[in-house]
């Protein structure tokens, strides 16, 4: 078994700790979400939390850690009878990126129901995180139909496994602890706001620090169970002012001055909902009995809101976390009470026995630039050998309409396009390949059917073996990669055109946040094109990107839809399941090179040849349209929209126009 690294021996990273410390104090404050780079210590620091918890009760026998002092009595291993329990250390679950549901519920015996009536039911990890930590690594990267599962489970309290019919239910309360990076795409919103506190962690830039951290590591990997036992009286020092601070807990008084100063914080940082006051007063309690007191004060209340506030105001994907400390400052001031002292200028906590608040979570807010208007003389298009303009910002974003990939497809789970998937309606049924997961109950008994006088039926039950067994099959949505080919040449530049297209691909990003797609980015200009983005998860890397794109130059429109292919081909090395929706963004002229149009014309005939589906964003404006965008969508086999279609009704026609093209191709 491998030795944890202990917890007091993590280098700093503060913040962390007393978010971790405070759930362990008080777990109703609802879990932890850690956001940093890779190779910051959080799933060290989570790892080493369960060691620091306090033994459990539980019934002798009990699959489900039933509290001996008040046990379920919907138990599935009861009822219990009264008597003295057991104790057992907390228990730290990890739930991989990958589990399927049954081993996240667990799962049901389904011919020992049909045939025998018998509920025989196999318990999952929500089972085994009652009442100890659930522990998600990557949790940005979970499946949607897992987050599902979560999400009932964290609302209620239980965990419920329906199998036509038969079902189970068993009490599932644990503090949920999640990890993730940033760069690999954000979370739901709903499974965002039900993480009670949330963290940002970054490597420390202090060399001593860092010497420290490596210094410690290797001791560690060294000798594990020596450096364990030299942070021993630390481990158990803390240990204990966890079990006090739980006693003290139900002591501390959370006057109305608190109180008032916690709804006036969560109004005027305009959080949704009730959730992050109650959050916030749990937290601010739970800082009070860590520092041995028994009255929440304004600094516990300010410490509250830089832990439960931050991942609550977020509007969309592309808002960085984060509050305004001035301002959290100044709502205090204006809401204090004579019996409370003044909110700490300097942001410091209460002693965290090594664990002080930093109140550093704001990051840096981009690379915004001043916008400016470019336009061309006369309205006409800057030459293509125009110098480089310097980036302007984008457009307001709007709601789009979808834009999906034609046919049936096999991705990842998403909302995007129609696909073969675990969950969604269900189409048909089929022999189950390997474990049994959705059972088709009609077909099972068809099959079944006919071979019961052969097997000696003679009572009410249905005789059932294996090979009678159906898998439902299910048709649902599917996440896709979005690529952008986007023009940046210096016939962008007209009319303040930039900042449309900008506005326009933004919009597009938001929808594929919401769709759970991933986006990859290639832009065009001067004598060649790049790629600005690889594919990936995370728009707010994309959206950055997009942010800071110059404008200029020739229009090397072939160079652009080549790499994109490119990329494309490479793609489907790695993800062969994941199907592709080109967007591209240009006004459809080329210029540069040795006959640029035949050339890209070419170009394009490779998407319509592999079976691509793809749509092209006119950009071209101004009275006189030479419609070479459209050209350009015909040769791609998909279809054009412009920038005004793109917000207008007209779009929804744009689905069928894609499949159109599609079905033109084949034929």
């Amino acid at each position: 078994m491998t030795t944890p690294f202990p917890f007091t021996a993590v280098v700093g990273q503060d913040d962390l700790r007393l978010a971790l410390l405070l759930n362990a104090v008080s777990p109703a404050v609802g879990g932890v979400l850690v956001r940093g780079e890779k190779g910051t210590a959080k799933s060290t620091a989570v790892r080493a939390l369960s060691a620091l918890l306090p033994e459990v009760a539980v019934v002798p026998g009990c699959r489900f850690s039933c509290d001996p002092a008040a046990p379920d009595p919907s138990c599935p291993d009861g009822p219990h009878e009264p008597g003295p329990g057991t104790g057992r250390p907390s228990r730290m679950v990890e739930l991989p990126v990958g589990a399927s549901e049954d081993r996240l519920v667990g799962a049901l015996d389904i011919e020992r129901a049909l045939s025998e009536g018998v509920k025989a039911f196999e318990p999952g990890l929500l089972a085994d995180a009652h009442r100890g930590i659930l522990y998600v690594d990557e949790v940005n990267l979970l499946h949607d139909h897992l987050v599902d599962l979560l999400l009932d489970a964290a609302a209620m309290g239980a965990s419920y496994v329906e199998r036509e019919g038969v079902s189970v239910r068993h009490a599932a309360r644990f503090l949920l602890v999640g990890t993730m990076n940033p760069e690999e795409g954000e979370l739901r919103p709903q499974l965002l706001d039900r993480f009670g506190l949330t963290v940002e962690v970054a490597a420390s830039r202090e060399p001593d620090q860092r010497v420290e951290v490596v210094r410690r590591r290797l001791a560690y990997d060294d000798d594990p169970a020596g450096f364990v036992a030299r942070w021993a009286d630390e481990e158990a020092s803390v240990r204990q002012r966890i079990v006090a601070a739980r006693e003290l807990l139900p002591s501390v008084r959370l006057g109305d001055a608190a109180l008032r100063q916690i709804a006036a914080t969560c109004a005027a940082f305009e959080v949704d909902g009730m959730r992050a006051d109650i959050v916030m007063a749990r937290t601010a309690t739970a800082l009070a009995a860590w520092a041995g007191r028994t009255e929440v004060l304004a600094e516990d209340v300010r410490q509250a809101a830089l832990l439960a506030l931050p991942h609550r105001r977020r509007r969309n994907p592309f808002d960085a976390p984060g509050l305004d400390e001035d301002k959290l400052d100044e709502t205090l001031e204006e809401f204090s009470g004579d019996d409370d002292p003044d909110p700490d200028p300097d942001g410091g906590g209460p002693d965290g026995g090594g664990q002080p608040p930093s109140g550093d979570s704001d990051g840096p807010q981009g690379g915004d630039t001043d916008a400016r208007p470019e336009a061309g003389e006369g309205g006409q298009p800057q030459a293509s050998g125009a110098a480089e303009q310097s980036a302007v910002r984008a457009s307001e974003p709007f709601r789009t309409k979808v834009l999906s990939v034609p046919g049936i497809g096999e991705g990842a789970a998403g909302r995007r396009s129609r696909a073969r998937t675990e969950h969604g309606r269900t189409t048909g049924a089929r022999r189950p390949q390997g474990a049994l997961t959705k059972l088709h109950l009609a077909a099972t008994v068809q099959a079944a059917a006919p071979h019961q006088r052969a097997r000696g039926r003679s009572g009410p039950g249905l005789v059932v073996r294996r090979d009678d067994l159906r898998q439902a099959t299910r048709e649902g949505r599917e996440g896709n990669l979005v690529l952008f080919v986007v023009d940046a040449s210096g016939s962008m530049a007209a009319r303040q055109r930039m900042s449309a297209v900008k506005g326009a691909v933004l919009s597009l990003l938001l929808d594929a946040y919401q769709r759970r797609d991933k986006v990859g980015l290639v832009t065009f200009r001067g004598a060649a094109a790049e790629v600005a983005l690889p594919p990936t998860s995370s728009v707010d890397a994309a959206a950055v990107r997009l942010e800071s794109l110059p404008t200029g130059g020739r229009t090397p429109l072939a160079a652009g839809l080549l790499r994109a292919h490119d990329v494309l081909r490479v793609e489907r090395l790695r993800d062969p399941a994941r199907r592709a929706l080109v967007v591209v963004v240009t006004d459809g002229r080329a210029t540069g090179g040795p006959e640029p149009v035949a050339l890209a014309g070419r170009a394009a005939r490779l998407f319509a040849a592999d079976g691509v589906a793809s749509v092209v964003v006119d950009c071209e404006s101004g009275p006189v349209r030479l419609g070479l965008a459209g050209q350009l969508a015909g040769e791609l086999g998909g279809t054009a929209v412009t920038l005004d279609e793109l917000r207008a009704d007209s779009i929804a026609g744009l689905v069928r126009d894609v499949q159109g093209g599609t079905k033109r191709r084949a034929a």
